[in-house]
């Protein structure tokens, strides 16, 4: 195996033609580790220097990435992070290929160890515990004499769909079971009042995203801070269309007298629904619940369309849960060069 680093952004083009098609081969094959996802980010962001690592077979084929880059803080200390990191992106990782990952890796830590001068601590955020490679990564780190923890970082709530919606809602508690199709009633007690649609190519993707964005401002204090930041801002208006030129968007608005109420912006990658970001009109309040309303007609498109999960992401705020998730951990890898202990959680 060959490693090779890159410090610019012009890997990026480089790598274009041949990362998401090793991405597919790989065991996290997640659209956050997309060229697309990967590349707008490291555009809008750059919060340090980018230290791509690629590992190339005997035969000169492409068989893993480390999308990394090092974060220099302010008492000096250089931190090995994942291209992503942390705050707008739910999953990473690495991506090798599948019957390649040992090898992958070994050359990966083994690259690393040459160059303990350049990184004084490896923090790997956002991990999914599905993730094959993590026990591997800990336990070679730890024969290079890193000090190592893997600890839970947070959860993801997701729902296994069922073959029915009527199914789905029989397997929520008696409690939220009452609620949800109390709140749908009422909804559809609105008759044409209400409606909800699911953005296509009959609309105008620019006047979407930039209604989907004013309810998302409107609906915290703390997301009115996060848009109000420039980069954040800028990720948000690249992501979203090109994630949409790929098939893997869906932003969803329901209306009520014609007005925007509530609104989903959602990913659907591997069969699956990821819930990423939502906004509320909170002058609206004649449904009662009209964020729940359009998050039930979702999961209800979803089992209708056979997606297998609908998966809320990062974080445990109560909703997730009257929904039907399930808690999935995320996990965060830290390790200190020149050690010789390891802690696992």
């Amino acid at each position: 195996m060959k490693v090779a680093c890159y410090t610019h952004s012009d890997a990026f083009e480089i790598l274009q033609p041949q990362w998401n098609t090793l991405l597919e081969k790989s065991n996290l094959n997640i659209i956050f580790l997309t060229w697309e996802w990967q590349s707008i980010w490291w555009s809008a962001y750059r919060p340090g220097e980018l230290y791509l690592l690629t590992v190339y077979d005997e035969n000169e084929q492409l068989v893993g990435i480390a999308p990394w880059f090092i974060e220099t803080t302010s008492d000096k200390q250089r931190t090995l992070r994942t291209i992503g990191c942390a705050d707008v992106t739910d999953y990473l990782g690495l991506i090798i290929q599948s019957e390649l990952e040992e090898e992958v890796l070994n050359a990966l830590v083994d690259y690393l160890s040459e160059q303990n001068e350049l990184i004084n601590i490896v923090d790997l955020c956002n991990i999914p515990e599905r993730a094959t490679f993590l026990p591997k990564l800990a336990s070679l780190l730890q024969e290079y004499d890193y000090k190592v923890t893997v600890q839970q970082q947070e959860v993801c709530p997701v729902i296994e769909l069922p073959t029915t919606f009527t199914d789905y809602v029989q397997s929520l508690g008696k409690k939220e079971r009452h609620e949800l199709k109390r709140k749908m009633r009422k909804a559809e007690g609105l008759n044409d009042s209400i409606q909800w649609y699911i953005v296509n190519d009959e609309h105008d993707l620019n006047l979407e995203i930039t209604q989907f964005l004013e309810l998302m401002r409107a609906a915290s204090p703390d997301k009115e801070v996060f848009l109000s930041n420039k980069k954040n801002l800028a990720f948000f208006n690249a992501i979203i269309p090109q994630l949409y030129k790929q098939g893997w968007v869906q932003l969803a608005f329901l209306k009520i007298n014609e007005i925007p109420t509530a609104a989903y912006l959602n990913f659907i990658y591997q069969n699956e629904v990821l819930v990423y970001n939502s906004g509320l009109n909170p002058n609206i309040v004649e449904s009662g619940s009209p964020g729940i309303i359009l998050l039930a007609y979702l999961i209800r498109h979803a089992i209708e369309q056979g997606y297998k999960r609908f998966d809320f992401l990062r974080g445990n705020e109560s909703y997730k849960y009257d929904m039907g998730g399930k808690d999935t951990r995320v996990m965060n890898l830290i390790a200190y060069p020149n050690a010789t202990e390891s802690i696992t959680n």
